[in-house]
């Protein structure tokens, strides 16, 4: 399977590439709106990636650096690893690179940060979900997952996850096809939470993890385990 991280060169992007590629056979393809920048990204993850498993002299993972709209186009699985307030655009960039055989995955919640730290703040359409669910072709499906996972413990590979993702989405398909992918990281479990309207309860979580973590010093990437 190809995976295409667009706006990969942040730090979820980082997370998601190198576990994928250390746990997975699939091949991660690192988007960007500045090609150049992709294809360095995907060479500082292949290196981490290489140096996490004891040979540097390895023949490099597959990982490909690309402009957003050819990553898109050569992918099975689209992941907007995307700032919320940058959603809408880049999924208007890559729509006529998208077909029902795509599964458009988004990780990112609104939120702001005000004197007592941060809280949801979700776009006009209610939702990020719902936001990209407006801006992607009816006949894509549209996947809400990888929301609380810390982007500083995804990245790290000498750290164990350990930790929940929840997944949503109305296409029952496109959900379990999310859930296995998910589940290929090591120690990370995906729960179903329902479907493109619950997406609003799960991003809300994002600023409540954040402000945990910064208010705790023992807390500093932390992750949830519902039990």
């Amino acid at each position: 399977m190809r995976i295409a991280l667009l706006g990969g060169t942040g730090d979820v992007g980082e997370g998601l590439a190198v576990r994928w590629r250390r746990d997975t056979d699939h091949e991660v393809l690192v988007g960007s709106r500045d090609p150049e920048r992709a294809r360095a990204a995907a060479e500082t993850y292949a290196d981490t990636v290489r140096a996490d498993a004891g040979d540097e002299t390895a023949v490099s993972p597959e990982i490909a650096g690309y402009a957003n709209e050819m990553a898109a186009d050569r992918a099975d699985v689209i992941v907007l690893a995307v700032p919320p307030y940058h959603v809408a655009d880049t999924v208007d960039a890559v729509t006529d690179r998208l077909d029902e055989e795509n599964v458009l995955v988004t990780p990112a919640a609104g939120m702001q940060r005000g004197e007592d730290g941060f809280s949801y703040h979700p776009p006009g359409a209610g939702s990020v979900a719902a936001l990209v669910r407006e801006h992607t072709p009816e006949s894509v499906p549209v996947v809400g997952a990888f929301h609380n996972l810390a982007a500083g413990r995804l990245a790290d590979l000498d750290a164990a996850m350990g930790i929940d993702t929840l997944v949503f989405g109305d296409d029952e398909a496109a959900v379990s096809r999310i859930v296995r992918l998910a589940e290929e990281i090591d120690g990370l479990r995906a729960l179903r939470a329902g479907g493109l309207g619950v997406a609003p309860e799960v991003e809300s979580l994002t600023p409540l993890l954040i402000n945990l973590a910064h208010e705790n010093d023992d807390l500093t990437d932390l992750g949830v385990r519902f039990h």
